[in-house]
């Protein structure tokens, strides 16, 4: 969803950047060029969300989920399940809060070394605690 978040700044007569000026059209229309498009990833069909800001007119692109695909919640989980679903993210949450919470991390591969070591380091926890 970070990738959707690149902004694209306009003024008020022209859009701004590092290396074009485009012309708004009569009726408001503005064409953003291809080398933009492509940095954004978007293309024909694409929604934009339109904020003004600062006297910016800020265009941004907008994930759009067609809602029909998916199975309603209430229709996926029986009362017990969503229960300890919210129970688990709740729990999740107050970890989070608390500062229980590992990383960033600068690869997967990194993730999976701490993870590894946490399993080890875990596994002789228990070992000491059985022996005594």
């Amino acid at each position: 969803m970070d990738s959707m978040r690149r902004r694209l700044t306009v003024t008020t007569s022209a859009i701004e950047t590092s290396d074009c000026v485009v012309k708004i059209q009569k009726k408001g229309q503005v064409t953003i060029p291809t080398c933009l498009r492509n940095q954004a990833v978007i293309t024909g069909g694409h929604l934009i969300e339109a904020a003004f800001s600062r006297g910016r007119i800020i265009l941004a692109p907008k994930a759009a989920i067609d809602r029909s695909k998916f199975a309603a919640s209430r229709d996926e989980y029986t009362p017990e399940q969503r229960w300890a679903i919210d129970a688990g993210i709740a729990e999740g949450l107050e970890d989070f809060r608390r500062g229980r919470s590992y990383g960033p991390f600068a690869s997967a591969k990194e993730a999976s070394a701490y993870i590894e070591l946490m399993a080890k380091q875990r596994a002789t926890e228990k070992r000491s605690k059985r022996r005594d």
